[in-house]
Parts: structure tokens; C-alpha cells; sequence
């Protein structure tokens, strides 16, 4: 009996400490996007690094469990750069950061937020490759990177995405061919247009899948 109650006090122990860890955790990733970028409309003033549980803060929204499941940050006038951090909001199904000024590349760590549904970074300035890595998404349903200045070619990787319905990488400088295989291949060209470098769809056994494309 003794030990029954010394496992059940040792469990309770284990889950009083374990959920400040995860809060801790997605606090701190919010806020390293928050020392990232300029916040003129003051925004993310609510975003204070000195509460335990970020869930209390404006434009975040939790789940019943206190972990961060939307950051809701559209035309929120925000300049700066994304964060790395970011890819440790495990349970993050939006990631809404369209219309702002954002600079410098997606990070690659993106592609760890496996519950992830809607990543919307349109209209922004974005430059650098599209990261091969968010090909593990496999809940994505929504990718808009439309409206930056993305360079290089598609990921071949992301036509895995099955889940996918809206896909908009038009108005970049992407270059080489666009897949049309796997999910790709219910998108239309209007996905693709105004990327002056981008040659047009994949054809099926063209070997030069990059076109060149660097």
C-alpha cells in the first residue's frame, strides 16, 4: 500500500511539474518571436515573458490542455523575421502571420508543427526557398505564401502533403517547373502565376526537374 501511495504522490509530482515545462516552453518561442520583430501597433504588448502561461496573452489561443493551438496575427503591422523557436509550438494548428512586413527566409523548423492546418504568410517579404520540411505536415490543409519574394524551386516533397485543398504560390520569383503530381495535380496554374523564372508544369519524365534553377 505504501508504495501505491508513494507512485500515486511521485505521478501527481511529475504532473504538477511537467505542464509549467510545456507553457514555459511555448512562452518563451512566442516570445523569441516577439524580440524578433517591431511591434509599432503594440500589439504583442500583453506579451509578457514574466507569466507563466502564455495563453492569457492577446492574439494566442489555447486548448484545454494550456497549449498554444492558433496565433492569430494577420495585418498586425509587424516587421521583423520569423523565429526558429516557432517549430516548438507542438499543438499549433494556425500559424496566421499574412499582411505584416516580415523579412529573411521561413524557417526550416516550421516543419516540426505536426498539427498544423493553416500556415498563412502572404503579402509579407519573405525571401529565401520555400523549406522542403513543411512536406511533413500532413494535416496542412491550407499553404499561402503568396505575395512574397520567394526564390528557388518548389519542393517536389510538398506534393506528398494529402491533406492539402489551398495551395497559392503565385506573385514570388520561383523558378524551374511546378510538380504536378500527387495533391498538385488538382491545383490549377493560378497557384503558380506571376513567378517570372517559373517555366510552367512539370512534364511527366522531363529530366531537368529544376530547370536550372538555383
Amino acid at each position: 500500500m505504501a508504495i501505491w501511495t508513494l507512485l500515486h504522490l511521485l505521478f501527481i509530482l511529475l504532473s504538477t511539474t511537467l505542464a509549467p515545462t510545456a507553457a514555459n516552453t511555448e512562452g518563451d518561442a512566442l516570445y523569441a518571436l516577439r524580440r524578433a520583430v517591431k511591434d509599432p501597433g503594440n500589439v504583442l504588448e500583453s506579451w509578457d515573458p514574466t507569466l507563466v502561461d502564455p495563453c492569457t496573452w492577446f492574439h494566442v489561443t489555447c486548448d484545454g490542455d494550456d497549449r498554444v493551438t492558433r496565433l492569430d496575427l494577420g495585418n498586425a503591422n509587424l516587421s521583423g523575421s520569423l523565429v526558429p523557436e516557432l517549430g516548438k509550438l507542438e499543438r499549433l494548428q494556425y500559424l496566421e502571420l499574412y499582411m505584416n512586413d516580415l523579412v529573411g527566409s521561413i524557417p526550416e523548423e516550421l516543419g516540426e508543427l505536426k498539427s498544423l492546418v493553416s500556415l498563412d504568410l502572404y503579402h509579407n517579404n519573405l525571401t529565401g526557398p520555400i523549406p522542403a520540411s513543411l512536406s511533413k505536415l500532413t494535416n496542412l490543409k491550407f499553404l499561402r505564401l503568396n505575395g512574397n519574394r520567394l526564390t528557388g524551386r518548389i519542393p517536389r516533397e510538398l506534393t506528398e502533403l494529402g491533406n492539402l485543398k489551398i495551395l497559392n504560390v503565385s506573385n514570388n520569383n520561383l523558378c524551374g517547373t511546378f510538380p504536378t503530381s500527387g495533391t498538385f495535380s488538382k491545383f490549377s496554374e493560378e497557384s503558380f502565376m506571376n513567378n517570372p523564372r517559373l517555366e510552367g508544369p512539370e512534364l511527366t519524365g522531363f529530366v531537368r526537374y529544376d530547370g536550372g534553377c538555383k
